[in-house]
């Protein structure tokens, strides 16, 4: 609609000095008629004469009324913004032009519809129907309105409506009106799609008529039902039913089944379009029972869970599809009694239950029991009767549960691993406290004794027992992922060179090593010490298996495993992402199934007593995910074992620049000064320390626990450095640094503990602090002390 504000043209009076000449001449011609009848003396004469020159003043009159008419005041311009809100009330596209076709302006649908918003004019897809466009604007133009039906545009054929509007009818409106949809259409769609087929299902017989009732659609179950073909041209729908004296429905070819249904027809417009529309066909409740099934077999379908029904002789009526799935039957045909689902051992407690819910009261139970189809998983079925429904019926329900039994299993597994691996850190965190304190000991007295001496050899061997013992609490501290790395970005072949010669002389003359390298592999982040660690491990494990077959084969090989080839290892842990592979066979004795779930898994081996800790594999494991990679293991026996470990790529950070190595300090510069305040709650580590520190040259102030150091730096004595344990009893060594930082701020901080330096960086919230693993040397403990001190 178009509102245009034009100022009314109104009718002005005459100015003063005009409103005489009417009267002036009108006696003028009353004057000259009197002096012509005089002169001429006829009279008919001057009444001519007097007549014509009012006729003539008359029209004079009238001409000056009408131009007066005609002045025109001050006339404002169209308002585009009204015009345009006017337009988008409209849901057809519109758009407004000048008289030459100008775009002035269009609503949305106008532009949703023709991309770019073009002149109507420049709508035509075609040179003729850009013809038409402009026949219709002329013919607008010229008569007020024109149109055009099924003119071709970009966007399909579409009518055009031109219509001249404006007040002073210099615009032009052109509508285009969106076709009315064909319901009819629509309802055929409907009826043979997928819709048709979700009513056919749940039991519901659906048909489309035409306005004379023929039929124009019917989905699958009314076609089957009624046994009629595909194309049904010239059929009715009245043909397929019989109606009864009662007023109920029967389709023909059902008259002996006695199903009645219940017809529910829904028109289009009862008025213009008679029997066209959508008629729904329900069986009755006469018509449901268990017996005929085509509706309850549907429903039972739908259901995720496995639902049966067995009669009284203990038969099998109806199976649903998530029963079939569950039992293993596919689409293969049941079998006659329950029994046979399940294993011989099983048979008779479902048989004896079936019997008992078939004859005695309504009741369920619950039975274990396991299919035939697969043995090793027991299911559980319940069996219930039901009754009510005529013959005594027993439902049987069966959830394929394989997949939640494993799921269950993987929990069960990780954490069990989990609390192992907790329970390995604490025993490796208390084991490093005592073997701090042999190593501190042993170094102490080896200051008093030379190469020579009688004690020396025996010293000496006690730290390397102490070593060893510390090598173990590191494999499980890697097993619990609680072991300090050293990553580094390097290459998978760069690592398998550096091990490969300590290899051959592990495998011995028996065992031909091979090694292979992919192309194109990507860099990976790790610890290349441990890596190496991984390898040996493995190729050790390998060797051993390698024993009683004479002479066996070591490969391994590095090779790239693309993102889009993950997807085809058909793993649900791997995720989908670059990697760097390793891949560890031999052709030694392999791994039972019932071994392979458990290799992984701390203090677990298969060596015999003495050979074997069982913490190779778990240390293994435990270092693989630390370095966010995976691990996997393929075995058959007497045909080897397949070791696979997969690394992510790392990818560098654009604009990210490597930080320059600090220089280490060299060894002999351990000795130092100042005031070192050493907590420590376990007492033999704690003598250590001071007197480590003592014979370096500090001053060395002991504290037993957090609160007690917290006492002596409120006495405001000097503190150079302070070291701490991290775990102790009441107050933690973090609490307590946390509240000595607010008397000292500067002091710097040196934390000792057997526990892994990025656990503690995770959980301790302060910057500026030194870490120093357990055990230490009394050497090491120096060196980190002067260290810590110079950087300050």
């Amino acid at each position: 609609m178009l509102h245009t504000r034009l100022a009314a043209l109104d009718a002005q009076p005459l100015d003063s000095g005009e409103s005489w000449l009417v009267p002036a001449l009108l006696a003028a011609a009353l004057a000259g008629s009197a002096v012509l009848a005089l002169v001429a003396r006829h009279p008919l004469v001057a009444a001519a004469l007097l007549l014509s020159t009012a006729v003539a003043a008359g029209l004079s009159w009238a001409a000056r009324r009408r131009s007066a008419r005609l002045v025109p005041v001050t006339v404002s311009t169209p308002d585009i913004a009204l015009v345009g809100s006017a337009l988008a009330l409209s849901p057809d596209p519109a758009a407004l032009t000048d008289g030459e076709g100008s775009l002035v302006t269009a609503n949305e649908a106008y532009g949703q519809r023709f991309a770019g918003a073009p002149r109507p004019l420049d709508l035509g897809a075609n040179e003729a129907a850009l013809a038409e466009l402009g026949s219709a604007r002329a013919l607008a133009w010229r008569d007020g309105q024109g149109s055009i039906d099924d003119v071709a545009t970009p966007s399909g054929p579409a009518r055009v409506e031109v219509q001249r509007v404006g007040a002073l009818g210099d615009l032009l409106l052109w509508r285009f009106p969106r076709p009315q949809r064909d319901f009819l259409a629509v309802l055929k769609g409907r009826a043979t799609g997928p819709e048709g087929e979700i009513l056919g299902r749940n039991g519901v017989l659906s048909a489309v008529t035409g306005p004379h009732g023929e039929l124009l659609a019917a989905n699958r179950l009314l076609r089957e039902r009624a046994g009629v073909a595909d194309d049904f041209a010239g059929l009715t729908l009245g043909e397929l039913l019989q109606q009864d004296d009662d007023g109920r429905v029967r389709l023909s070819t059902e008259l002996e089944a006695n199903r009645p249904l219940r017809l529910l027809h829904i028109p289009i417009d009862a008025e213009r379009s008679g029997q066209a529309g959508l008629n729904l066909l329900f069986d009755t409740p006469e018509a449901a029972s268990l017996s005929n099934g085509a509706n309850l077999q549907a429903l039972l379908d739908i259901l995720p869970v496995g639902l049966a029904l067995v009669d009284r002789d203990r038969r099998f009526l109806t199976t649903n599809k998530a029963f079939r799935t569950a039992g293993g039957l596919g689409d293969g045909g049941i079998p006659a009694y329950p029994g046979d689902l399940v294993v011989k051992e099983d048979k008779a407690a479902v048989a004896d239950t079936v019997r008992r819910n078939t004859r005695g009261p309504a009741m369920s139970s619950d039975l274990a029991v396991r299919l035939v189809h697969n043995p090793g998983e027991p299911v559980a079925l319940t069996i219930a009767g039901l009754r009510g429904l005529g013959d005594p019926v027993v439902l049987l329900l069966l959830k394929d549960n394989s997949e939640e039994a494993k799921l269950k299993r993987q929990i069960a597994q990780a954490t069990k691993m989990q609390a192992v691996g907790q329970l390995a850190g604490g025993v490796a965190h208390d084991f490093n406290n005592i073997l701090t304190a042999i190593i501190g000991h042993c170094d102490l007295m080896l200051m008093r004794h030379t190469p020579g001496d009688s004690d020396y050899d025996d010293i000496q061997q006690i730290k390397s027992n102490s070593n060893r013992a510390a090598g173990l609490t590191r494999q499980l501290l890697a097993f619990s992922r609680q072991q300090t790395l050293r990553p580094q970005v390097l290459q998978l072949p760069d690592v398998v060179s550096e091990v490969s010669h300590l290899l051959k002389r592990l495998l011995g003359e028996t065992v031909t090593l091979h090694v292979k390298h992919g192309r194109d592999l990507g860099p990976v982040r790790a610890d290349p010490g441990q890596l190496e660690q991984v390898i040996v491990n493995l190729a050790v494990n390998a060797r051993d298996a390698m024993q009683d077959t004479g002479n066996g084969q070591l490969t391994i090989q590095t090779y790239s495993v693309p993102a889009n080839q993950v997807a085809e290892l058909g793993s649900e842990i791997l995720p989908v992402a670059d990697y760097a592979a390793l891949s560890i066979a031999d052709t030694g004795c392999g791994i039972p199934a019932n071994v392979l779930g458990k290799i992984f898994e701390p203090f677990f081996t298969t060596k015999e007593v003495g050979k074997g800790t069982g913490l190779g594999l778990s240390t293994v494991y435990g270092i693989v995910k630390q370095s966010g990679g995976y691990i996997f293991a393929d075995s058959k026996v007497g045909q080897g074992t397949t070791f696979v470990i997969y690394l992510p790529v790392h990818r560098e950070e654009a604009g990210a620049e490597k930080a320059p190595a600090a220089p280490k300090a060299p060894q002999e510069e351990t000795w130092g000064s100042g005031t070192v305040l050493l907590v420590e709650d376990e007492a033999m580590v704690r003598t250590v320390a001071e007197r480590a520190l003592t014979r370096q040259g500090y001053t060395v102030v002991t504290a037993n626990n957090g609160e007690e150091a917290l006492e002596i730096i409120e006495r405001g004595d000097p503190i150079d450095l302070l070291i701490s344990d991290v775990v102790m009893p009441a107050m933690d060594g973090p609490t307590m640094v946390r509240h000595a930082r607010t008397l000292r701020p500067d002091v710097p901080v040196l934390f000792m503990s057997g526990y892994a330096e990025e656990q503690l960086r995770n959980s301790i919230d302060i910057d500026h602090v030194a870490f120093l693993p357990k055990p230490f040397s009394v050497q090491e403990l120096a060196e980190a002390a002067r260290k810590v001190l110079a950087q300050e």
